[in-house]
C-alpha cells in the first residue's frame, strides 16, 4: 500500500532546476559539488539546494508555502544566497529546458549510487539529459482526489508546456521545437505522460509491480510529467521547461495553483472532472513540443481544436475569481505577460535571428534576463 499524507489545503512547493556557466565562455562546469561544499556550513539554506544528475546542475526548492507570493519570496531569497557563492565562484546561473549549444558527451555525472545506476540503465539516453525543469506541487485534502485531478490537469499540460517552452536548441543545433526537453526527457524508463488510473488501488497495484519487476527501486523513480507525491501529499506537475525568470515562475505557479484549485472545487461540490482520452493527450503533448504558443490544441472528446493562447485568454478570465480566494490575481496576470512578449524558445530565436544565429548571444540573453528576474526586450 502507498500511504498518502493529505495535505492541509492547495499548499504550494516549486523545485527549479539551474544550469552553472562559466562566466566567460557560459558553457556548462561541473561544479556543483563546490557549491554544495561551500553551502555546507549554511545550516538555513543548504536543505533549499539539491544537486541533481549531472554535476552541472543544483536545484532551488521551496519550503511548503501558503500563497505564490510567499513561493516567490522564497526562490529570491534562496537565489541571492546562491548567487553569493557562484559570484565568488566566477559562475553565471540559467534556466532553460536545455542549454543552447552545450554538448551532452562532455557532462560529468554527479557522484552517487543513485545516478550511476540509473546511467548504467539508461546509457545513451540517460548521458543525453542535459535538460532542466521547474517542478510545481500543488497540496491535496484527500488521496481519493488526487488521481481525479491528475486526469483533469492533463487537458491543461499544454498550456503550462506552451507557456514554459524555452528548449528550441539541442547541442547547438536548432531543433524547429519549442520544446525540445518535453520529448528528450520522456525517453527515461517511467518518464512521459502518466497512466490515467481511476483508483488508487490500480496505481498501487502499478508501482508494486515496477518494484517486485525491477523497474524501479523507489517510487519517485516514476517519473511522469504528472505524479502522486504521496508523502508530501501534493500533485506534482513537471511539464514545464525550466524558464530563466522568477516573473514567469510566478505566473505559472498560480496558473497551476488556480487550476487544480478549480478542479477540486468541482470534486468537493459533488460533480466530476472532465478529462481527455490518452490519445488526444499525447497528441496534445506533441502539438506544443512542436509549435509552442502556436500550437492548435484538442480540447474535449469530441474533437475541439482551438490556438492554445486563445483559449489561454478565456482560461484566465474562468480562473480569476479563484486567483482572488488564493490570493495570486497578480501572479495570474502575469500569463498574459508571457503571451504578449513571447514564451522563452520564441524570446531565443528573437536574440539569434538579431545576431546572425549566435548561440552564446542567446545564452547571454537567458543569463541577463535570470539576472534581472523578467523577459528582457
Amino acid at each position: 500500500m502507498i500511504e498518502f499524507t493529505p495535505s492541509a489545503g492547495p499548499t504550494l512547493g516549486v523545485e527549479w532546476e539551474i544550469a552553472l556557466l562559466d562566466r566567460e565562455t557560459l558553457d556548462l562546469v561541473p561544479l556543483a559539488e563546490s557549491v554544495l561544499d561551500a553551502l555546507a556550513g549554511d545550516e538555513g539554506f543548504s536543505p533549499k539546494v539539491h544537486r541533481e544528475l549531472l554535476n552541472n546542475t543544483v536545484e532551488l526548492v521551496t519550503g511548503v508555502c501558503q500563497t505564490v507570493p510567499e513561493v516567490i519570496e522564497d526562490l529570491s531569497a534562496s537565489l541571492e544566497r546562491l548567487r553569493g557563492i557562484t559570484d565568488g565562484l566566477g559562475l553565471e546561473l540559467l534556466s532553460a529546458g536545455t542549454h543552447p549549444f552545450a554538448r551532452w558527451e562532455s557532462q560529468e555525472v554527479t557522484e552517487g549510487e543513485r545516478y550511476a545506476t540509473l546511467i548504467d540503465r539508461t546509457r545513451w539516453w540517460g548521458r543525453q539529459m542535459i535538460i532542466y525543469g521547474l517542478h510545481t506541487h500543488v497540496g491535496v485534502t484527500h488521496r481519493d482526489k488526487v488521481l481525479p485531478l491528475l486526469s483533469g490537469m492533463l487537458s491543461y499540460a499544454p498550456h503550462l508546456q506552451a507557456l514554459s517552452a524555452s528548449s528550441p536548441w539541442w547541442g547547438g543545433v536548432p531543433t524547429d521545437y519549442a520544446s525540445n526537453r518535453a520529448l528528450l526527457f520522456q525517453q527515461l524508463p517511467t518518464a512521459g505522460l502518466p497512466f490515467q488510473f481511476e483508483h488508487w488501488a490500480e496505481y498501487e497495484r502499478y508501482v508494486s509491480d515496477l518494484l517486485v519487476t525491477g523497474v524501479i527501486d523507489e517510487l519517485k523513480e516514476v517519473r511522469w510529467d504528472l505524479r502522486p507525491a504521496p508523502p508530501l501529499g501534493t500533485l506534482e506537475m513537471r511539464v514545464c521547461d525550466g524558464v530563466p525568470t522568477l516573473q514567469e515562475i510566478a505566473a505559472l505557479t498560480a496558473l497551476t495553483q488556480c487550476l487544480v484549485v478549480h478542479l477540486d472545487d468541482r470534486l468537493t461540490d459533488g460533480g466530476t472532472i472532465p478529462s481527455l482520452p490518452p490519445w488526444h493527450v499525447q497528441e496534445n503533448k506533441w502539438r506544443t513540443a512542436r509549435y509552442g504558443m502556436d500550437a492548435i490544441i484538442i480540447l474535449d472528446s469530441r474533437n475541439r481544436e482551438r490556438l492554445v493562447t486563445d483559449e489561454l485568454h478565456d482560461l484566465l478570465q474562468r480562473l480569476e475569481p479563484v486567483a482572488r480566494r488564493l490570493g495570486c490575481s497578480a501572479e495570474l496576470a502575469m500569463v498574459e505577460d508571457i503571451i504578449r512578449t513571447g514564451a522563452s524558445y520564441q524570446r531565443q530565436l528573437a536574440v539569434a535571428a538579431d545576431h546572425g544565429g549566435d548561440l552564446v548571444s542567446v545564452t547571454r540573453a537567458l543569463v541577463d534576463e535570470m539576472r534581472a528576474g523578467r523577459p528582457l526586450p
